[in-house]
């Protein structure tokens, strides 16, 4: 068992807003750091789910495909997840419903938390980033061509995070949250769900190790406007 509780992402959201969408840090070495998380793939191309240790990429087209460890992520983030607070949701909850429930539920708003919700689903709706191409576009252009899918009646896990307004910017602020289902054929970014009963595990995070891509010259040598970053993170995260 891990026990520093700790948060580890790779590159920045205020970097993937700004358009730097090459993969930078491969699976497996993201696997090294966590066994549950969140992100995207090289040039954009899908939606990252950690779950178990494993990790699957939603693609565009509504499929989703288990990864071999080769590919590449320009941003991500992962912890060991050890729930240390479980809760039985017994009765229907919408997505709103869920995060107030979780936001009374954390042990701080003030700082990192790991959130896992498996369960059954009524309605789980979901978007997935499309594969981009160079000369990329902002990210808020990108996610405003985004493919969205809904199924009801779905099993499955929800993985993510809670991040203090502080951070908004290094990640978002608030809950960030994927979803897949128990059959590894459907999942996303989540916009909202209905919960009909599931298991809430939450785990409150102590470290952030924000790892930075140092040999990538383009990060290096970009300057970046963060002139409307708050408003373009809460269109784009739905």
């Amino acid at each position: 068992m891990n026990s520093n509780k700790i948060l580890f992402q790779h590159g920045t959201l205020g970097t993937l807003m700004a358009g730097l969408y090459d993969g930078t840090f491969s699976i497996n070495e993201l696997l090294s750091h966590g066994n549950m998380g969140i992100g995207t793939l090289d040039v954009l191309d899908g939606e990252l789910i950690v779950l178990d240790g494993e990790a699957f990429q939603a693609k565009s087209d509504g499929t989703i495909v288990k990864l071999s460890g080769k590919e590449l992520v320009p941003y991500a983030a992962v912890t060991y997840f050890e729930g240390e607070k479980y809760e039985l949701l017994e009765n229907e909850m919408t997505s709103e419903e869920v995060k107030a429930f979780l936001r009374k539920k954390m042990r701080s708003l003030n700082t990192f938390s790991a959130i896992k919700i498996k369960g059954h689903f009524k309605k789980m709706h979901v978007r997935i980033i499309p594969k981009q191409e160079k000369p990329y576009q902002r990210f808020i252009n990108a996610s405003r061509m985004q493919p969205e899918y809904t199924q009801t009646d779905v099993e499955g896990t929800i993985v993510g995070f809670f991040a203090p307004d502080l951070f908004q910017g290094a990640t978002v602020a608030g809950f960030h949250l994927h979803f897949i289902d128990k059959d590894q054929q459907f999942g996303g970014h989540i916009l909202d769900f209905v919960l009909e009963k599931g298991v809430l595990e939450i785990q409150t995070l102590e470290t952030l190790e924000q790892h930075f891509q140092i040999h990538d010259e383009t990060f290096l040598k970009s300057e970046f406007d963060e002139t409307n970053l708050h408003e373009e993170i809460q269109e784009s995260e739905g």
